[in-house]
């Protein structure tokens, strides 16, 4: 009998190789900052994506500063991204000073270009499309907008490495192979945060192909310091404790709910977003370089990264196949135009809480915070990050009716038809 919960956050993408290395790295305290896998890394990265200039960061959020800085952003510039994000991909902005404003979404939770445009005005300079969930935005018709404008253009694809699109208008040569979203703008970045495409639990990485955001993401990355050995042993826990101790006993007695609470008020792990990111401020921890010892643990889950995204593809393919007929689902669609890689399979639900609940009485955790909101974790301070309500309909109807499903290399398609078994009764 087992007592590992089904769950769609709790350090989802590890496997045994991946806990393995990290329990090693903890004893080799030589391996934790500098190193040349650093290097090896960026230079992985690049070749993969096919861009000129990759640089890392200990996050998402680190990277996004970093390019905020490479395009000298100033105090009242206004970046336009969409509603329904993670107040994450807010707070750098504010870090910055300058001015988020929030775009409604589309039919498949990316933003929607004829929004975009009633909101550029003269203080617009940057537009940063999200690629939700792995599922690519409209980039042709944004990117054109943009230009237009005289604006740049940010990739936000902290849920969408690997995910393709087919751009229309190209030569016939290029239309051979999709382009990877992260290419298509004047820079942008990637996380491999705990949930994400591949994990490292901390990290990020900024890109481009323009030879002066380039030299200024270097000359950034060379002012950022480390972070602390402490910092760097709450990461390298993390696989190791959740694997070990909390996910095994997770439904035996609570035990591992206790467990994980215990770790999270001794510090021995660190939480996702803190508090204070739900009030618009970033923890002095970011930015910062990502560490030799993260990046080795991101090494290796690089690796595997087509293997993951199949098995994305192939899971997203059973909900497709078996929930269509009773549920919206916005990326049950076909379109040549672009491959995705489906980081959740979201459905819209009448009542999600009700849901949510008859799963959890099963050993199912599927609240992932992305819901409730259209800034997400549901506890942000819309007024401190600078979201109006009623000024993206869209985004905040899709925040009530959403609940994503897991897709990650560590749910089987036997446990995902025994969640769409569950949906089916709910309904």
């Amino acid at each position: 009998m087992t007592f590992r919960p089904i769950s769609i956050f709790l350090s989802p993408n590890t496997e045994k190789d991946d806990v393995q290395l990290a329990s090693k790295l903890l004893f080799k305290p030589w391996l934790w900052k500098k190193g040349k896998e650093i290097l090896k890394f960026e230079e992985k990265f690049k070749k993969y994506l096919g861009a000129r200039y990759a640089f890392s960061f200990n996050s998402g959020r680190s990277s996004l500063i970093a390019i905020l800085e490479a395009m000298d952003i100033k105090k009242g510039d206004e970046v336009l991204l969409q509603g329904f994000t993670c107040n994450a991909a807010v707070n750098p902005i504010l870090a910055k000073e300058a001015k988020p404003i929030f775009v409604d979404v589309d039919e498949t939770i990316n933003m929607n270009p004829e929004d975009l445009k009633t909101k550029i005005t003269k203080n617009s300079k940057i537009v940063m499309i999200q690629h939700t969930f792995g599922w690519p935005a409209k980039i042709e018709e944004i990117k054109k907008i943009t230009q237009e404008s005289g604006l740049y253009l940010i990739e936000d694809c902290a849920h969408s490495l690997g995910a393709k699109y087919l751009p229309s208008q190209i030569s016939k040569k290029l239309r051979r192979a999709k382009k990877l979203c992260g290419t298509f703008s004047d820079a942008a970045f990637f996380s491999f945060g705990r949930d994400k495409i591949i994990s490292c639990v901390y990290g990020g990485m900024a890109v481009t192909n323009n030879k002066k955001i380039g030299e200024n993401l270097k000359e950034f990355q060379k002012k950022m310091n480390y972070p602390s050995n402490f910092w760097i042993i709450q990461q390298l826990l993390h696989p190791v404790l959740m694997n070990y101790l909390i996910l095994p006993f997770y439904n035996f007695l609570k035990l591992g709910r206790i467990f994980l609470a215990l770790f999270l008020n001794l510090r021995l792990l660190s939480k996702s977003v803190v508090r204070i990111e739900n009030r618009g401020e970033l923890p002095s921890y970011f930015p910062q370089k990502l560490p030799n010892a993260l990046t080795l643990l991101a090494l290796n889950q690089f690796k595997k990264i087509e293997r993951f995204n199949q098995h994305r593809q192939d899971i997203a393919k059973l909900y497709k196949e078996n929930l269509e007929k009773r549920f919206i689902l916005p990326f049950a669609r076909e379109d040549k135009n672009r491959e995705p890689i489906f980081m959740r399979y979201p459905l819209l639900v009448d009542d999600s809480d009700k849901i949510l609940t008859k799963f959890k009485r099963r050993g199912i955790y599927l609240d992932d915070a992305w819901r409730k909101s259209p800034i997400v974790p549901p506890a942000t301070d819309l007024k401190k990050i600078g979201y109006i309500q009623g000024s993206c309909c869209e985004a905040e109807k899709i925040a009530k009716h959403i609940l994503n499903l897991p897709t990650h290399i560590n749910i089987s398609p036997n446990q995902a038809q025994k969640i769409i078994k569950l949906l089916l009764n709910a309904q």
